[in-house]
């Protein structure tokens, strides 16, 4: 499955030079957030496939003009195809906004999606507009991430989490792809990109890898374990 992402800067690419053909052969497209809902409708009149969104701490206009014919997944797990995408928008608080949380509000949304987590036996895919703490985010604190994320990551291993936020030029060395365990790749969606959702087939090899990988490490050690035992 072919997806992409959007998100802090409307692409002239996609907007003042659009042609039709250059959204054939995506199948999803995700707004990461701080984009004109605008720009989001046009390309929704266009796309022949759902554009999910999260709100960025610059969307507080959602509120009044929320982007026609695109779909919020903020606060839910939304499912696409058998993928499970977790919806959460917003960025660190640093000045009055609806869309801006301490790491405790953060927290506390996590909190109350837990159940959803529960229901759909984890997530595939974390949507987000802020960064987590440590990863991709930026020295100054209103491009901190936040750090409940982070135990998102970590609890149940989706296997992409994608954000945006953290613009191009605030990085030196911005990749917008970057594998950060085995289990996890973090996608920075800033203005267009587009990444590749493994199939069911794909994800079959890739797990039965894993537990071969795992099964001769446990026979090295056990064999280990055995010469160092008879040498005693």
């Amino acid at each position: 499955m072919k997806i992409l992402v959007l998100a802090d800067v409307e692409s002239e690419y996609l907007w003042d030079y659009f042609k039709k053909e250059k959204l054939e052969g995506i199948d999803l497209i995700l707004s990461a957030g701080d984009l004109d809902p605008k720009y989001l409708s046009f390309l929704a009149t266009f796309a022949k496939v759902p554009i999910l969104y999260v709100r960025g701490n610059h969307d507080d206009c959602y509120k009044d003009t929320p982007p026609d014919g695109c779909i919020c997944i903020e606060n839910k797990v939304y499912v696409y195809k058998g993928i499970r995408i977790l919806g959460l928008g917003g960025s660190i608080r640093y000045k009055k906004g609806d869309n801006q949380y301490t790491q405790m509000q953060m927290k506390s949304r996590v909190n109350k999606v837990w159940l959803s987590i529960k229901k759909n036996k984890g997530i595939d895919i974390l949507l987000t507009h802020s960064p987590a703490k440590g990863i991709n985010d930026g020295p100054d604190h209103v491009h901190v991430g936040f750090e409940v994320f982070n135990d998102i990551i970590a609890k149940y291993k989706p296997k992409f989490f994608v954000h945006g936020h953290v613009h191009k030029n605030y990085m030196l060395n911005f990749k917008p792809e970057m594998q950060l365990n085995q289990d996890t790749t973090v996608i920075n969606g800033y203005e267009r990109y587009i990444f590749e959702y493994p199939d069911k087939d794909s994800l079959e090899n890739v797990e039965a890898s894993k537990e071969k990988a795992a099964s001769k490490e446990a026979a090295a050690d056990e064999l280990k374990e055995s010469k160092s035992s008879k040498d005693c």
